[in-house]
Parts: structure tokens; sequence; C-alpha cells
């Protein structure tokens, strides 16, 4: 695989599979994902979109494919091919992962402050005051109030949790995001806002992600692209708008008109 290159993808998936006992979960799921791109997965329960995004994210190994993710310092790497430290490392710096439960991405018994800033300090960074001006500074940005920087998240709310979580990933402004409904728990005005930070970062430092997501409208304001699944299977893949405005395959045009009626 070559090294770094402009014209190359960021992530580059090919024939992944992933099984439970005899059930096939995922199943020859290829697609490439370029810096700054925002690529959705979308599909009902059961479509095998949260178990494509942990396999994805290193999480859980699958039984045929491969991962390629163009690190900073070794150009393009097989992520199971790494070393588990290396890979830890990886996940602790380029990748993020937003958890649907935001309890699932939290330390739930250590400040809100600790939690944002726990991945700069597994980084190397020791000074307190720093770390704390820019707990402070995050927990702005996701709209919690810096006055709640010494409370745990068990005194949060589920939508405060889950904002969090955001701020716990972004801080070390990673290269890729996994996000596995990011906005649920949150109010319309407060998601909106949050899913214009995303897009802002995308713009600005290349940041790439891939979300998986229930609700198109989110799919809609947020991606580029779209993969539609089903049964473990890509069954359409596209722009977003013109997935969603024009759908081919008849699952994907079930899938719409259930969600966004003319």
């Amino acid at each position: 695989m070559p090294g770094r290159d402009v014209d190359t993808p960021l992530l580059r998936v090919r024939g992944l599979r992933r099984l439970y006992g005899r059930r096939v979960a995922i199943e020859e799921v290829s697609f490439d994902l370029w810096p700054g791109e925002v690529l959705a997965v979308v599909g009902e329960s059961g479509s095998g979109k949260t178990t494509l995004l942990h396999a994805l994210a290193g999480h859980h190994m699958p039984d045929a494919g491969s991962v390629w993710f163009d690190t900073r310092d070794q150009g393009h790497v097989e992520i199971y091919s790494m070393p588990e430290g290396h890979r830890r490392a990886l996940a602790r710096t380029d990748l993020g992962f937003v958890h649907q439960n935001a309890a699932d991405g939290l330390r739930m018994n250590v400040s809100a402050g600790a939690n944002v800033v726990e991945r700069l300090m597994a980084l190397g960074q020791r000074n307190y005051g720093d770390l704390r001006v820019q707990a402070a500074e995050w927990l702005a940005r996701v709209e919690i109030d810096p006055c709640r920087i010494d409370d745990t998240p068990l005194t949060f709310s589920g939508g405060m949790r889950q904002r969090l979580q955001i701020a716990r990933n972004l801080i070390t402004l990673p290269r890729l995001m996994f996000l596995d409904e990011p906005t649920s728990g949150l109010d319309v005005s407060v998601q909106a806002r949050l899913l214009d930070l995303l897009r802002q970062l995308t713009r600005q430092l290349g940041l790439a992600a891939v979300l998986v997501t229930h609700d198109l409208a989110v799919a809609r304001l947020l991606a580029h692209r779209m993969i539609v699944m089903q049964q473990g299977r890509v069954v359409e893949a596209g722009l977003t708008d013109q997935v969603l405005d024009d759908p081919e395959h008849a699952y994907s045009q079930l899938l719409v008109s259930s969600v966004l009626p003319p």
C-alpha cells in the first residue's frame, strides 16, 4: 500500500465481512473516504450500520476484508495489522468515536473537565492550568456552562452527556470521527448548532467522519455522501441529496418515503 498521497483516500475499506455465529452482520462492504468528507450510513435497525462503524474504528476485528487508514507518520496502514498499542494510540489521536449512549464514551465518576482533557493527558500534557482552560473552552463550544467543569456526568442530563462526549473527542482535533447517532437526546436547536460545529471542523481542519444515523434530515445536513444498508450489505451509494431525492433501490425508496414523505 503506498504512503500518503494527495490523490489517495483517508480511509480505504475493502471487502469487509463480520459474522456473529452463523449470522452475517456485514458482507462485502467496500468504499473510500476522503479528507474532509462526511459519509452517512443509513438503514433500519439490524441492517449492520453500527457493526460496520465498530469494525471501521478498530473495535471488532472483521472476519474478512481490510481497513486502511492514512496515518500522519506512516502513510497508509491496515488497522487490524497494527500492534494493539499502536491501534490504541491511533484511537487517542487521529480517530474519535462518539457513542449513541453517552455513558459508554464517558467516565461517569470523573469531572466534566477531566473527561474533556483526558485524551490530551494521554498525549503527555500535564500543565493543570492549560488543561483547565482548554476544558472550559470546549465545554462552552458544546454549550455546557463552564461553571459545570468540576461536576461529574452523573449530574448531567442525557443531552448534556452527549455534548460532553463530543467535546471529549474533538479536543485533539482528530482527522477521522466515527459518529453513532451523535445528536440523539439533544433538542433541535442544540442539535443544529453541534452539527454546524462539525461541518465547520470538516471544512477548516480536513476532518472526515462516518456518521450512522436514523435521522435522514441529519444525514442531509451533515453528509456529503450516503450508503444505504440492508441485511449487512450496501444496496445503494451516492451523493446524499441524490440518494434522498431520487433513490434507485426499492429498499432505499421505502426507507426514504417512510421518513421523508412528499
